[in-house]
């Protein structure tokens, strides 16, 4: 048997007196969370101990003693090996430091007496009482495994990844040590400068951490997340009106970026401002992420704010507008009349190749009439429009998604227009390809059945397939351009978004902790040897390893639209090949709570 003592690298110098831990069920380890120093009574430290267990689920016991030479205290080491006939125990440490030597000297002694020693050529045997004759160097069987109280009781132990770091046997071993220095929480309190029968030495005996700037935002978020629970009820209120549960206002709402963002933030603030205290970790780190998020995201907006209206440049953006929309016109026109041409010396039939250009040049003489009759109005538009980046800058980003789509809304009904023509012929030649075979389409059964056709039926079916193939050239060049063309805006507005998500779901506060105080997200332990005098135990010094920043943007990311499946490449491909309508940015399902 190897026995394993976790200590605490803020008891190395402790005064002498009791060890108090737990001994870790199904391993042979100990875990030594403090050192209740002398002069204390054995009744005092039992009533101590209660108290505490009734606090916590952890079962605190009296593990042994530990003795440091000082001046004066030249009987302690026998007053403390009796005090094992007092305290219940199963094996009772003895740990006691000599002076000029790092290394710790530790006698196991059971009710039956001593069963081995950290001494070299002492007996052997293991805490259940059974002796082990093949061992006769006790010092080797006995292993000191320091490690910072401080780190690991504010470190979150994840799964361990790595099968070649550790056995599921050691995980199990560290996940239970870190839950049970986690879980004596109540056992750090009290410090030297309280006033009681007991002191003590842990992680923070020399005074409890504190801050006054964490109480008094503590104790300013009550009346703060009561006054956003209220805002909150009057917004959904307002949102729970007929009008706005409609279907034509749903409809519109869904395609806006800025209700969807608006929705997204509402749930935030409903997280945020809950009344509920985080018990587990995921859901305080949820929190946290989302409380830093918003604190940056309106940060920013402040920031575009006071960027927007000095030097008056929301005037030089809207006088340049117009400008720009009414060359993109232009340039659409010139695009359509080479297109009513012969592009590329392609042989177009001339009848269609008329009908949709000048269908789609009316569209354009509509669209430029209606930016002129807006002009007067935009500088005011985007005055008022500016100010949503005091809501934060992916408001804003929202909002410039939204504007980018209602400038090229032509450019989208030329894609549709242009999508739904080819669309229908590609499944026209598709059905009458299969009328050739024999075949047609089940609609019940959802596939391809045979079926014999007369002769009328045939030669429409020839009629009709060689109109539409020999109109699929010209109406294949329109919807090809016009993709292309609605792919651009397709490609700047999914950039949009993609900002706006990761302001929403990047883990702000996870990676500050990664960067700032990585043991805070643990994925594991190493090991390395501290010291290994002769004739004392070997001492190990345990470090905690940080979790990898990828690992931290996937565990600890909050949910939005970007996290849901999406359309493959492959049946991105296909969609542009038969005419389906894409939107690659917009997310499958139902919005993320």
């Amino acid at each position: 048997m190897v026995l394993k003592v976790f200590f605490p690298q803020c008891c190395n110098t402790a005064d002498s007196g009791l060890l108090v831990g737990r001994w870790l069920p199904g391993h042979d380890s100990a875990v030594v969370l403090a050192v209740v120093h002398y002069p204390f009574i054995p009744g005092q430290v039992k009533k101590y101990l209660s108290q505490i267990r009734s606090q916590t689920d952890v079962e605190l016991t009296v593990l042994g003693s530990w003795s440091m030479p000082t001046e004066g205290q030249e009987g302690m080491d026998s007053f403390l090996r009796d005090l094992s006939t007092i305290f219940p125990h199963t094996c009772w440490l003895q740990i006691s430091r000599e002076i000029g030597k790092r290394g710790f000297i530790c006698n196991v002694v059971s009710n039956e007496g001593t069963l081995f020693t950290g001494k070299p050529k002492a007996n052997s045997g293991s805490c259940n009482g059974k002796e082990d004759a093949g061992d006769s160097d006790g010092a080797e069987r006995i292993i000191f495994i320091h490690y910072d109280q401080r780190k690991v009781m504010l470190s979150q132990l994840h799964p361990v990844h790595d099968v070649v770091q550790e056995s599921k046997a050691d995980a199990s071993e560290l996940r239970t040590m870190f839950q049970t220095v986690a879980g004596s929480q109540p056992l750090f309190l009290l410090d030297r400068y309280d006033d009681g029968p007991l002191k003590t030495t842990h992680w923070q005996s020399d005074g409890r951490e504190a801050s006054i700037i964490v109480e008094l935002l503590k104790q300013a978020s009550v009346p703060v997340c009561m006054l956003i629970t209220w805002m909150l009820s009057v917004w959904h209120w307002l949102c729970s009106i007929r009008i706005l549960n409609s279907r034509p206002a749903q409809f519109i709402s869904s395609k806006l970026s800025t209700c969807v963002q608006l929705g997204y933030r509402t749930d935030h603030l409903q997280t945020v401002a809950s009344t509920k205290k985080a018990t587990e970790h995921m859901e305080f780190m949820r929190k946290a992420n989302i409380f830093v998020s918003v604190l940056v995201d309106m940060a920013l907006g402040l920031l575009l704010i006071s960027w927007l209206y000095r030097e008056n440049r929301i005037g030089t953006l809207a006088n340049t507008l117009v400008p720009v929309a009414d060359h993109v016109a232009k340039e659409l026109q010139e695009l359509l009349q080479w297109l009513m041409g012969a592009p590329a010396g392609l042989k177009m039939n001339k009848a269609l190749d008329e009908v949709l250009g000048r269908f789609f040049l009316y569209h354009i003489h509509l669209w430029i009439s209606y930016i002129h009759l807006m002009s007067p109005f935009i500088e005011m538009i985007l005055w008022y429009v500016g100010l949503s980046a005091c809501l934060g800058l992916t408001f804003a980003l929202s909002v410039l998604s939204d504007i980018v789509a209602l400038l090229t809304f032509h450019i989208y009904c030329f894609y549709v227009y242009g999508a739904r023509l080819y669309c229908l012929k590609i499944y026209g030649l598709a059905s009458l390809w299969r009328l050739f075979r024999g075949k047609k389409w089940n609609v019940l059964r959802q596939r391809v059945d045979s079926c014999s056709y007369d002769l009328d039926q045939l030669f429409i079916g020839t009629l009709l397939f060689t109109i539409l193939l020999f109109l699929l050239p010209t109406t294949a060049l329109y919807y090809l351009v016009f993709t292309l063309l609605r792919l651009v805006v397709v490609l700047f507005q999914g950039l949009i978004h993609l900002s706006v998500d990761l302001v929403n779901s990047f883990p702000l506060f996870a990676m500050a902790l990664r960067f700032c105080r990585p043991y805070r997200l643990a994925e594991g332990v190493k090991f390395r040897v501290l010291t290994q005098e002769p004739g004392t135990p070997l001492h190990l010094l345990m470090e905690i390893n940080p979790i990898k920043c990828s690992t931290v943007v996937q565990c600890y990311r909050t949910p939005t639209y970007s996290c849901y499946p999406k359309d493959s490449w492959g049946a991105l491909c296909k969609k542009l090949f038969v005419g389906e309508l894409i939107y690659p940015w917009r997310h499958k399902g139902t919005k993320a709570d």
